[in-house]
């Protein structure tokens, strides 16, 4: 009998920077390359060669892109560098000229063959190398759902559809699929990403496709209603939270979902600003009054429904008297989760040529006075759940304490991962684990967390 030792494989380190999406297509390089063959390393000198995901949205998040590429290239040598910032080449070859392969905004094929080239696959017939739901690079628990990639806006501060293109929708059964295999390989929240998740489908006509027997179009309603349709391993509806959503009309169809619970009650809108004026120079749409009636309307349809934003501040010509308007507006809308960001301008943005530019001393003063507005509304927004209970899905289970006692830290319906609060819980059972959800009593608040515990142990 003669025994034949499988070949070793070749290992791929990676370092995914910028935004959930992506994180995605790092995930779905990393999935196509272990079908290949290839191992993963958690580290620089295991691996015979590094992947660098970039993001190219600032000049800040440009600078991160070249250090990353730059320990990449000192700690191992072997680097391919790929996502936003690969459409500027020549920046990084100037600078690191002995890359092997530089690729832009989700060119998952080119990635795939510059690694086969610099480290040639040796896969063998008899290991199943890629888990139901490919690989992650998130938490077992929770799992982004990425369904469109590009961009149809020309926001002046913004380069997104020159770095990833005019909006490009998946095909609906291909989405709805997707989800099913990241549910039922133990998914229990899906967070729906894209650049503009309301737009969904409009660059295909909103084009119907079966699944299961059904006919369903590529429309953001009809996805959110199907994917509410879901269920996990143990018969339970798995959290569905949208970020990016453009307040479309059409956005107003899935408010009564999660008035119903079927869709996680949060909704991530990209304001960026109220002043009109601010918004017409961003070149974004000016509806700001009507925004606040239709807050209200959704509020008195699902009364728990968070809303979560990010606005820019020192924007080219914003006045004291837009800033105040922002700080007024928000004020009357009441957003439950806000981050904001002083101006920057990016190599290639119409903003940049714009005059009345803010000196950064303002900007500064700005974001300071923004940032103490939201964290007092979200202060009281959060000391009014005190007293309640609320499902949490655990993140992360600590270790016992001296005294025995177990601490464990989650999030409610209200916390997207990364982005927003935690719930932090108190003697916590053992046996608890992350992605287990479980209806906690609400204790006490600060200005971003709650703090409760469990309303029985599992």
């Amino acid at each position: 009998m003669t025994t034949k030792t499988l070949p070793a494989q070749p290992k791929v380190g990676m370092v995914s920077l910028g935004c959930p999406k992506a994180l995605v297509d790092s995930e779905r390089i990393l999935t196509k390359l272990r079908a290949d063959g290839y191992g993963l390393s958690p580290d620089y000198a295991g691996a015979d060669v590094v992947l660098v995901n970039t993001c190219g949205f600032l000049d800040s998040a440009k600078e991160e892109s070249l250090e990353a590429i730059g320990e990449a290239m000192a700690e191992n040598g072997r680097v391919i560098v790929t996502g936003c910032m690969g459409n500027e080449a020549e920046v990084i070859r100037a600078r690191f000229p002995k890359v092997l392969a530089v690729t832009g905004a989700h060119q998952y094929e080119q990635v795939v063959d510059a690694v086969h080239e610099a480290a040639p696959p040796t896969q063998g017939p008899f290991v199943d190398l890629v888990p139901e739901g490919g690989l992650k690079l998130t938490p077992r628990h929770y799992s982004y759902l990425k369904i469109s990639e590009g961009c149809n806006h020309s926001c002046s501060f913004c380069i997104i559809p020159d770095l990833r293109g005019k909006l490009v929708s998946r095909r609906i059964d291909a989405v709805l699929r997707e989800a099913e295999k990241l549910v039922a390989a133990g998914t229990k929240e899906l967070l729906v990403i894209s650049q503009d998740t309301s737009a969904y489908g409009v660059d295909i006509k909103h084009e119907s496709r079966m699944w299961h027997g059904t006919e369903v179009r590529a429309h953001m309603t009809d996805l959110a209603r199907h994917l509410s349709q879901l269920r996990t391993s143990e018969g339970n509806a798995p959290w569905v939270r949208l970020h990016y959503v453009y307040p479309y009309p059409h956005v107003d169809a899935v408010i009564p979902l999660m008035a119903e619970g079927l869709l996680t009650p949060y909704l991530d809108i990209p304001f960026q600003h109220a002043a009109p004026s601010v918004l017409k120079r961003m070149k974004r749409p000016a509806n700001e009054a009507k925004v606040l009636e239709r807050l209200k309307n959704w509020r008195a349809i699902a009364p728990d429904i968070a809303i979560r934003s990010s606005f820019v501040v020192g924007f080219p010509g914003e006045t004291e008297a837009d800033f105040q308007y922002l700080l007024d507006w928000l004020d009357e809308a009441q957003l439950d989760r806000v981050g904001a960001f002083r101006f920057e301008p990016v190599a290639g943005a119409q903003a940049n040529a714009l005059d009345d530019q803010v000196p950064e001393a303002v900007k500064e003063e700005r974001y300071q006075l923004i940032m103490a507005k939201t964290a007092a509304i979200s202060a009281a927004k959060l000391e009014a759940k005190i007293g309640r209970t609320l499902p949490v899905i655990i993140d992360e289970v600590g270790d016992a304490d001296e005294d025995g006692s177990i601490g464990a830290t989650g999030r409610s319906q209200a916390d997207a991962p990364e982005i927003d609060g935690h719930v932090y819980l108190r003697d916590v059972a053992a046996s608890l684990k992350p992605g287990d959800i479980v209806d906690v009593a609400i204790e006490d608040a600060d200005e971003h967390d709650l703090f409760g515990a469990a309303t029985k142990n599992l």
